[in-house]
């Protein structure tokens, strides 16, 4: 089964895309959508809840939140694009959570500020962070080889054969 799209003007000529029928390949979208809203989320949690002991880093984390949002968006509409970009963020942000976990379960002693929420839950979200992010450039790496952009064009069967480019 494969879905269809505008013709983009040209009368008699279907495309469709073959691969974005395959079950696999819904699937892959599908988790794509959902790694990325789920990382999402977890930036966010541990943005807001570290808000105060954070410094300087809040910009970049709720920008990163924003990206990670705009490409489960893309992602969701078939864009193969992002894809690419989501792993290499993805990659970013996992050396991002190594390092930083650590430091959140120091805080737990006296003489830090506390943050919003415990530093030990903060700690081990961050810790969840990195196999979310793990999966993230499997699955994203998974869809980009599996061809979403593939375009096939067909002879309408419905067209009239007068309308047909190329035909005299």
């Amino acid at each position: 089964m494969s879905s269809t799209s505008d013709s983009r003007g040209r009368s008699g000529v279907i495309v469709t895309h073959p691969n974005r029928g395959k079950p696999v390949v819904q699937a892959t979208r599908a988790t794509v959508v959902v790694l990325l809203l789920v990382s999402a989320a977890l930036i966010l949690i541990v943005t807001i809840g570290g808000w105060g002991t954070l410094e300087g880093g809040i910009p970049i984390l709720l920008a990163w939140a924003l990206i990670y949002l705009l490409m489960a968006y893309y992602a969701a509409r078939w864009s193969r694009g992002v894809l690419p970009m989501a792993a290499a963020l993805a990659l970013l942000l996992l050396v991002f959570a190594i390092v930083a976990a650590p430091a959140w379960f120091e805080r737990d002693k006296a003489g830090f500020a506390a943050p919003s929420l415990n530093a030990g839950l903060l700690g081990v979200l961050t810790l969840v962070i990195i196999p979310v992010q793990i999966l993230l450039i499997t699955f994203t790496m998974r869809g980009f080889s599996q061809g979403w952009n593939v375009e096939l064009e067909q002879l309408d069967p419905g067209a009239d054969s007068g309308a047909l480019p190329g035909s005299a």
